[in-house]
């Protein structure tokens, strides 16, 4: 029986890879972080969300992938020992310098599946807008908490504030995929921490439906922000609701929903425009 053939670019040859572009012109780039996700898991869960939501993207819609980006803008967790990331301005040069590898083989529709939920959203956004004015080409970003929102908080459990940094979702996604990289045992055991002032909140944006509301943006200070988690061990919500089954339905559902917007992205038609090499 043949093997399935990978849709991760970085395990195909360049030959293989130049027939899939003609078959299909759609590439999902996974963009996550390497920062704390609580004393309970590991530093690359956002990396995972990435990775698991576009293998199920790209399993439904017959995309390749590109390699996972495992640096995002993490500079709130910045206290905590073990988080490297990139400064805003880097990580929009980077994806826009991705972007532009691929526009040059031929893609034509690129998607930034953003796994540092909510954080890498403002430089992934600026990137998509620049790559799509300099090339012509579709590109878009697609957020693992915001882009099936309610299809999560119907699967979730615990009471509002659960969905947070480490909480029931994110948990839930390791329990399910990288089962070896959690440690419940270590996870808070009390409720999630409480929901804040609107005036205090972190973003405009939030993972809940039911935080939805009045809102301004207050950058996170990194040391406050440790001052704030500590007792919980950097987490913000809980952790405790979490399943490896909830994990796996949550994973479908935000693939689904990168489906379908990739099924609407093929209906346009596009002028390319191919980047110069950098040097």
């Amino acid at each position: 029986m043949e093997k399935p053939q990978s849709n991760w670019i970085h395990e195909l040859t360049w030959r293989v890879v130049e027939a899939r572009i003609k078959r299909s012109d759609v590439v999902l780039v996974p963009i996550g972080a390497t920062e704390q996700h609580g004393e309970h898991a590991a530093l690359m869960l956002d990396t995972g969300w990435a990775i698991q939501s576009s293998v199920a993207a790209a399993t439904m819609t017959d995309c390749l992938i590109a390699p996972p980006l495992h640096y995002g803008w993490s500079y709130g967790h910045m206290a905590f020992p073990g988080t490297v990331g990139f400064s805003a301005a880097t990580l929009t040069q980077v994806a826009v310098e991705i972007g532009e590898c691929l526009v040059r083989h031929g893609f034509k529709r690129i998607v930034f599946v953003n796994g540092n939920r909510q954080a890498n959203v403002p430089p992934l956004e600026i990137a998509a807008a620049k790559l799509q004015l300099d090339t012509g080409a579709f590109v878009a970003v697609a957020d693992c908490g915001l882009i099936a929102r309610d299809d999560v908080f119907k699967l979730a459990e615990g009471p509002t504030g659960t969905l947070g940094h480490a909480g029931e979702s994110e948990t839930s996604m390791m329990l399910a995929f990288y089962p070896e990289l959690v440690d419940m045992k270590l996870a808070p055991p009390d409720r999630p921490a409480g929901v804040s002032h609107p005036a205090l909140r972190q973003g405009h944006l939030t993972l809940d439906p039911r935080l939805e509301g009045n809102s301004w943006f207050v950058p996170r200070d990194p040391a406050e922000f440790y001052q704030q988690t500590i007792e919980r061990g950097g987490v913000v919500g809980d952790a405790q609701p979490a399943t490896a089954e909830k994990g796996a339905q949550m994973v479908r559902a935000i693939g689904r929903r990168i489906a379908e917007g990739i099924d609407a992205a093929r209906s346009k038609k596009l002028t390319i425009r191919i980047p110069d090499i950098r040097v």
